[in-house]
């Protein structure tokens, strides 16, 4: 997000008392994550990973996160490699 302001003009802003008071609600950061889990993936599957998180404007890793989180909000019981995942 673009402010419009040069970094100076930041810095006086800034320098005032006045303008270093939070305004709004406070906001709530997610809870931590838990321990990473490591995933190898084929390169080809991995540059498309990459692709489609740059599309997104998201990192690899929160990419995942999300595609993982939308997968398992569906409800579906789901079968990989003849097992249940549930």
């Amino acid at each position: 997000m673009s402010t419009g302001m040069t970094p100076q003009q930041e810095y006086d802003f800034y320098a005032d008392p006045a303008n270093q008071e939070p305004e709004g609600p406070p906001v709530r950061r997610r809870a931590r994550m838990g321990a990473p889990i490591p995933v190898r993936l084929p390169e080809d599957i991995r540059e498309q990973v990459k692709a489609r998180a740059e599309a997104d404007h998201r990192t690899v890793s929160n990419w995942i996160r999300l595609v993982i989180e939308r997968e398992l909000a569906t409800g579906d019981d789901a079968v990989v490699g003849g097992t249940s995942v549930r």
